[in-house]
């Protein structure tokens, strides 16, 4: 489980493809800090760490998380979001925030504003009920709050701190994000629909 505060970012320096899988090395300066076998979000899509060498570690994606994900368009120097699963006695700075990526959005829109940037995203219609307005999402692991909610887009504001340590700042209009709804909000919906 995650909190969707990023921790640090990494850079992908090699991607290796075994049949339909993809193992990322990626170096980070949180890479040595790290233990094989332990869950890592990368985007927010968490993956086992197999191996560390120094300030680098790898991850292999199969081929459903490379289907559902932006995993399979990264490439050699593609800066990505990096957080250490949470604590269980600390605070919960974002949201529950599980790993398990429900779809990828494209970004429609980015405008600089006077200190902070706000983001559209164009996501599938199939999940409209998941999304509220003021509610939360994490886009590429980062828990954000949507605002403009529309039938299939929202919008969210990036802060100066969250622009310049996150992955957001390489994201231009054609860019996909993994997106990841609220859990609560699919719970809530999944009781409701079984209730009808």
């Amino acid at each position: 489980m995650f909190t969707g505060i990023i921790e640090s970012t990494g850079i992908i320096k090699k991607i290796v493809s075994n049949g339909t899988n993809k193992t990322f090395w990626i170096k980070s300066p949180i890479s040595q800090e790290l233990k094989v076998d332990q869950s890592i979000a990368h985007n927010g899509v968490c993956l086992t760490v197999e191996s560390i060498n120094g300030n680098s570690h790898t991850v292999t994606a199969i081929e459903e998380t490379l289907k559902k994900t932006n995993l399979s368009h990264l490439q050699d120097g593609s800066e990505i979001n990096l957080e250490r699963c949470m604590v269980m006695n600390g605070r919960l700075d974002g949201h529950l925030v599980q790993g398990h990526v429900d779809c990828t959005a494209d970004c429609t829109n980015r405008i600089t504003l006077e200190g902070s940037w706000e983001f559209t995203f164009r996501f599938p219609e199939k999940f409209a009920h998941l999304v509220i307005e003021k509610g939360s999402i994490s886009v590429n692991g980062t828990s954000l709050t949507c605002f403009n909610v529309g039938r299939n887009s929202f919008t969210v504001a990036i802060i100066p701190y969250t622009f310049h340590h996150t992955s957001i700042k390489n994201v231009v209009a054609g860019t996909s994000v993994n997106i990841e709804f609220d859990i609560i909000g699919k719970y809530i919906f999944r009781k409701t629909e079984l209730e009808q």
